[in-house]
This record gives structure tokens, sequence and C-alpha cells, in this order.
């Protein structure tokens, strides 16, 4: 035995000292050697639209600050407790390395490609362009100032934060040019690598037009001249039929199953209940979309539970089976939204068609038939007291920003954003808050550890780096 493991070692060290050059070892030999532009682009999109839709207590607590679901058992997330489990952290680390990075690879591999037309080759810069400016637009909402000259470039270790309002008109400069590029007669991505729009280019141009309406919307209380401008300008060209919503449709089968059908069916999770916020108002409006939204409790009962108190899950209503479905879809931009913005531009005076109570009307209509509800149910209900816009209660902030949050229900985080710019509906802090309303997150632990200088320059200049802290669109 001695021998023959003398002879073993002996073959080894012969033919190691024969291998002068071991770098073929560095050769990757399983992994692509590069990575098409058209994926890279469509895992951005399914990265983002996952985060978005996700419940996932470590990275999208959103349905807890504004009140559509409850805790049963875990109370701190419901308490906006955003930061033990790191959640703006994991936050900042999917909107730049999960999707804006896999976007700017994509953009410089078609930039690259000499075998695409120039028409496809615009189109489908076009495309990524108008998915980071969606994306950056939700880090301002997010953070406020953010790293953006300097992003995404891998030779600066240590980005500068840029002035947030200053990267707003940046990227509306961008989106603006984003929509003059897109050519409906030439090829983008395909009907695989398009997740959104299979190809059709068409309304990418209504898709892009829509993200302009609101990302104006957003400038309007800080400056309604450049907001009316833009505004007026996408109008026409915005969502005007349901076929153009921009949506991202999961499958009934893993791995491309909706998030929440993972976070909750899959994982069995006994944890999630409906808020006491949404159900009641949803019951006193006898509004058709209550079972589209929950499910019944164990008694066959519509019940919410406190937001920030421990309940007892049998007697909660859940999430709906529709929700939770593993095929349902993940709303990026709807009609809905877009004829609730429309509704407000008449309000601020802005020169589009229609009244305010026409687009609110519209907006109510559709996200009631998009539930599952009907004419019949969505005539109804327009005509209560305290629905119809004639004679809802208080200003049209309030009768836009009540409905508004109603209707876009399953997409918290815009929710959110309209919560803090409507200033309506004014709901109670969850019960045992860990801070005042969540304005902003602050900035994720890793820029304070590995970016430090930059992060101090940018809490200065915001004056402070707090929960509470208004960012610069959200001035009342």
């Amino acid at each position: 035995m001695k021998k023959i493991f003398i002879l073993i070692i002996s073959f080894i060290l012969f033919f190691s000292a024969c291998t002068k050059d071991i770098s073929r070892f560095n050769v990757e030999t399983k992994n692509a050697a590069t990575v098409p532009a058209g994926p890279l682009f469509t895992n951005a999109v399914r990265n983002l639209s996952d985060a978005l839709a996700s419940a996932n207590v470590n990275v999208n607590i959103f349905r807890h600050f504004v009140k559509y679901w409850a805790q049963a058992v875990i109370e701190e997330e419901a308490q906006y407790d955003y930061t033990t489990r790191a959640i703006n952290d994991n936050w900042w680390r999917v909107m730049y390395k999960d999707v804006l990075n896999d976007l700017q690879g994509s953009a410089l591999i078609i930039s690259k490609d000499a075998t695409l037309s120039p028409g496809n080759k615009s189109n489908q810069l076009a495309m990524v362009d108008i998915m980071q400016v969606y994306t950056f637009d939700i880090l301002i909402k997010t953070f406020g100032d953010i790293p953006y000259s300097e992003a995404l470039n891998a030779k600066i270790l240590f980005p500068k934060y840029d002035d947030a309002q200053t990267v707003y008109y940046d990227l509306l400069k961008r989106l603006g040019e984003d929509i003059t590029n897109l050519n409906p007669s030439a090829g983008g991505f395909s009907s695989t690598e398009d997740i959104i729009y299979h190809g059709d280019v068409s309304k990418w141009i209504a898709f892009a037009n829509s993200l302009k309406l609101r990302m104006a919307m957003t400038l309007a209380d800080v400056d309604d001249s450049t907001a009316k401008t833009d505004f007026e300008q996408a109008n026409s060209g915005a969502i005007n039929a349901e076929d153009e919503n921009a949506f991202i449709q999961y499958y009934s089968s893993p791995p491309n199953t909706n998030p929440l059908y993972n976070q909750l069916v899959l994982a069995n999770r006994t944890d999630f209940i409906a808020a006491k916020d949404l159900i009641d108002v949803l019951k006193e409006l006898h509004d058709p979309r209550l079972p589209g939204y929950f499910g019944t409790n164990d008694v066959g009962e519509y019940v919410g539970g406190v937001v920030g108190v421990p309940s007892n899950y049998p007697g909660m209503s859940k999430p709906s089976a529709r929700v939770a479905a593993p095929d349902a879809p993940n709303m990026l931009i709807d009609l809905v939204e877009v004829e609730f913005l429309r509704a407000e531009a008449k309000e601020r005076g802005y020169n589009i068609p229609g009244t305010a109570e026409e687009h609110y009307d519209k907006a109510i209509e559709y996200s009631i038939l998009e539930w599952g509800g009907t004419d019949a149910e969505a005539e109804a209900y327009l005509k209560q007291p305290l629905v119809a816009y004639s004679t809802a209660l208080g200003d049209w902030k309030q009768k836009i920003g009540l409905q508004k949050w109603i209707a876009l229900y399953n997409r918290p985080f815009e929710a959110w954003t309209e919560m803090r710019r409507l200033d309506h509906p004014q709901l109670p802090l969850a019960v045992n808050a860990v801070s005042g309303f969540p304005n902003r997150f602050r900035y994720p632990t890793s820029e304070q550890q590995l970016n430090n200088a930059n992060y101090i320059k940018a809490v200065a200049k915001m004056g402070g780096d707090e929960t509470e802290k208004k960012l610069f669109w959200d001035i009342y």
C-alpha cells in the first residue's frame, strides 16, 4: 500500500511539474462568455417588478405604510421598523444592482451591436432608458438625493450624491428624448425579451408618456410651470385604453410566479392580514372591489386588524386568492392611474380635454372593472354621496386622494407616494410606531460605511437623514 501511495504522489508531482501554464483553469467553461442585451433587459424588468410586487418583509413593507395590510403576529415592520432587517439597504441594492446595473449593461451591448438596424437600436436604447428613468424615479421618491451622475460607473467607487430636484429635471428630459426616439415602424426587443409589451413599440410610447404624466405631477407643488408644460405635452400620447396598460404577467408555474404567491401560498405564512383602515372604508362605501382585495375570515365576515397590534389570524380577513394567484399580474402604470392624474390636472388648471369629474369617474369605473366588478356596480358606486365628485367630502385633493388610495391597492409604492403628495387619506399612525409617518427611507448602512464622505455631505445638504424628513416635492 505504501508503494502504491508513493507512486501516486510521484505521478501527481511529475505532471504538475510539466504544467507550465495553469491560466487555462481560469477559463469559464459552463457559463456564457457574454450576456446578450435582451436577457439583461428582461432580467432587470423582472427584478423591478418582483420588488414592487413583493410582500417580503426584508424588501417591501409599503403595504403597512399605507395601511393596506396589517400583521397578525410580528409587528416591527407594521410599526415602520425598516432598519432592523435592513430593508432600506435591500431596496437600494435591488434598484441599483439588480435593476439599473443590468439596464446599463444592456445599453452598452446594444450600443456596440453592429448587427442592429439604426431604428431597432434606437428603440431598444429608448426602452432601456425608460426603465432606467422609472427606477431612478423610485429611488428619488424613496431616499431623496441619490448617486446619479457618477452612479453605474465601475471606475468610480465612491459616487457623489446629486440634488434630487436637479436629477428629476434631467430624468424628464431623458424621457422626452426617449419618446421622440421611439419609432413604431422599427422593431424593438423580441416578444419574449420585452415582458411588458412583447415587442409593441407603439405601446412603449404610451407607457413613456404616462410615466411623464406621473413625474410631471410629482413636481406640481414645487414647479407648477414645468409640471403643466410637461403634462400637457404628454397627455395625448399617454395611455387611453386598457390594452395599453403596462404590466408584467406572471405564470402559473415556477419559477416565474407572482411573488405574492410564493410568499403567501408556498411559504404558508400566517401573518399578513387586511388592515382595518382599508376594510372599514370598503365596507362603508359598499365597494364592489372588496372581494377582489380580500377574503373573509373564518366565519365569513370581512374584518381587518389594527396596524401595529397583534390579532387573531383566523378571525381576520386575508389577501384574496386573486391577489395571491401564481399568475396574477403586477401593474407598473395603467389607465386608472392616468385618469386620476388627468382629474388632478384639470383641478390645477392644465389645458387638457374633459372635466375633473369625468376623469375621476372613469378612473373609478376602470378600477372596479379591473377587479371583477360590473358596469352596474360601478354606476351604483359612483352615485353614492360619499363617492360622487360633486358631493364627496373635502376639496379635490381629499376626493381624489381617497379614491386613488383605494384604487392603488396592491401597488403600495405608488400609494405611498400619492399619500405623501396629496396628503390624503389622513390615517392615524400605526400603534407603537417607531417613528412618525415615513416620508422617506434613511440611507443604507452600507453607504454610511463604504461611501461615508459623500453620505455625510448628502445628509448635511438635506438637513438630516430622518424618516420623517420630507422630500423636495412633498412641501405640504
